[in-house]
């Protein structure tokens, strides 16, 4: 599984130690679980395959099936399908908070890996799966984003 070369650059800039050793273990631990080669989307963004979307409006477009980002205050995980689809795993994965669609982790020394892994390979397989059709921010239950 290779890697592009800008992801490697962005996350060699990232001057937390923390923020850039946590991204390290996310860019292990996305490729594997999802089978797919890192790539930088956007200026700070770490994607994992594509997924696509459309909008009732008609407006579509495509986005990473799984992602993360280095921030300054925190690691975003972003859960494409929203954190709601998450709940029980959430509440036993450590110190974190969350928004719609992502995940903050300020250390993942705190948190559960095994149970962080299993967040995103279930959003990945909701996202890639063909059936999933609208971001987080849209609502709705995921299930039935048809």
């Amino acid at each position: 599984m290779s890697t592009d070369a800008a992801v490697q650059a962005f996350l060699d800039g990232v001057a937390n130690q923390v923020r850039r050793r946590d991204a390290e273990t996310l860019l292990e631990l996305m490729g594997r679980v999802t089978g797919e080669s890192a790539y930088l989307w956007g200026a700070s963004i770490v994607g994992f395959g594509t997924y696509h979307y459309r909008y009732e409006s008609g407006r579509e477009g495509d986005a990473p099936a799984a992602a993360f980002s280095p921030r300054k205050a925190a690691t975003t995980i972003y859960l494409a399908e929203g954190v709601g689809a998450h709940t029980g795993e959430l509440e036993r994965l450590g110190p974190h908070t969350t928004g719609v669609g992502c995940l903050y982790v300020k250390n993942l020394a705190d948190v559960d890996l095994s149970v962080l892994e299993s967040i995103v390979a279930r959003s990945f397989t909701t996202v890639t799966a063909g059936t999933f059709g609208q971001r987080a921010r849209d609502g709705g239950d995921p299930a039935s984003n048809d």
